[in-house]
């Protein structure tokens, strides 16, 4: 997508210095600023700290972190000790897991002298992949906004989408998974207006999606977050549509915290609640999302916290509780099936149940 009317990806390979650079998202909205990414550590260091979040952009930048890795050892012990330094980084999102998996999954069989060319070409494919998967995505969402648009009784008013947290191309390689149908409708010509819920604490729609909208031209409000439910109370949206971090085999979702909020209200209010959700965000091994998904713990300080560029231009951080404040910070919940009106995968649309996701996966193979 566009910076600054420029294409560019979030993750971009330096095949000369075999290096990967990123858009290190931690300085968002206010500046662009492009990191190098060397060595295994480098590449920890940014999904841990946030530089890179989105599950898809975790994990390709992972997979880039393993090429660092065996670039430096290829022995199976250096294997081992930069799959599990990476893993650890971030554990909620299933992508981390299934981009190492699949990189480590090419690299073992080959003698060592191999394995890091093995390793860089996989990482490449995963990120070409993810553009086509996440275009896929958006070209099946849309048809959804289109049919929703059809039934309104003035068709030229504007669909009102709402989403939470950032699920755009800064979250993924390129498109993005929930934003990938705004962009599409939105280029298409369609008339659509996108609600941005903020997403406390570390306002990733604030930040992040007004951001993206904004350099794409696509009609956009920021909200604060509990301002969801008023808004779909009253008749003014009509579609949700978030991403998701890992999906269960029956179809729970996990999301950015704040997302169960939203999909109650859809459902108490009649509005469709879509979950834009690659393949690679299903985890096939587990069946319930509350048991099952571990919820990640961060720092109070997010909470107690927020930064913004002070009246110099400068960037600061405040503190905004009382001194002292414990604050509990859940980065993640879980949304049950029963809430989710459809899972939109790059392989078409799909009920969120085991039944469904059943006859997706015999679809797709035995290789996911």
């Amino acid at each position: 997508m566009n910076i600054h009317g420029q294409p560019h990806r979030s993750i971009e390979a330096d095949h000369a210095r075999r290096i990967a650079r990123i858009v290190d998202q931690t300085f968002l909205p206010h500046q662009v600023a492009w990191r190098e990414l060397e060595t295994m550590e480098d590449a920890a260091e940014a999904i841990q700290v946030m530089r890179v979040r989105g599950a898809p952009l975790i994990g390709a930048t992972a997979a880039f972190g393993l090429f660092f890795a065996l670039r430096d050892d290829a022995s199976d012990a250096a294997l081992q000790h930069a799959y599990d330094t990476l893993h650890a980084t971030r554990p909620t999102a299933i992508n981390l897991r299934w981009a190492l998996d699949r990189v480590r999954r090419v690299v073992l069989p080959l003698v060592a002298e191999k394995r890091a060319e093995a390793a860089w070409s996989e990482a490449l494919s995963i990120c070409d992949e993810d553009v086509q998967t996440n275009h896929a995505i958006g070209q099946h969402a849309l048809e959804l906004f289109q049919a929703i648009q059809a039934k309104k009784a003035d068709p030229s008013a504007p669909l009102n989408v709402m989403t939470h947290c950032n699920a755009g191309w800064i979250a993924c390689v390129d498109w993005g998974t929930a934003i990938s149908p705004i962009y599409q409708a939105h280029d298409a010509g369609m008339n659509i207006h996108v609600w941005v819920s903020e997403t406390r604490p570390r306002g990733q729609g604030a930040s992040l999606t007004a951001w993206e909208l904004r350099e794409h031209g696509v009609p956009h409000t920021l909200i604060v977050d509990n301002n969801a439910g008023h808004l779909l109370q009253r008749g003014l949206v009509d579609a949700v549509i978030v991403g998701t971090d890992r999906v269960t085999a029956q179809g729970d979702v996990a999301n950015k915290i704040g997302t169960y909020l939203k999909a109650l209200a859809a459902k108490a209010h009649g509005v469709p609640f879509y979950v834009a959700c690659p393949v690679s965000t299903i985890d096939w091994t587990i069946t319930d999302g509350i048991r099952d998904i571990p919820i990640e713990q961060r720092s109070a300080r997010e909470v107690t916290h927020m930064p913004g560029l002070n009246a110099e231009g400068l960037r600061e951080e405040v503190l905004i509780t009382p001194a002292g404040t414990q604050a509990r910070n859940d980065g993640f919940d879980v949304t049950p099936a029963a809430l989710v009106t459809a899972l939109v995968t790059e392989h078409g649309v799909f009920e969120a149940n085991a039944m469904a996701l059943a006859k997706l996966k015999a679809q797709i193979g035995s290789d996911h």
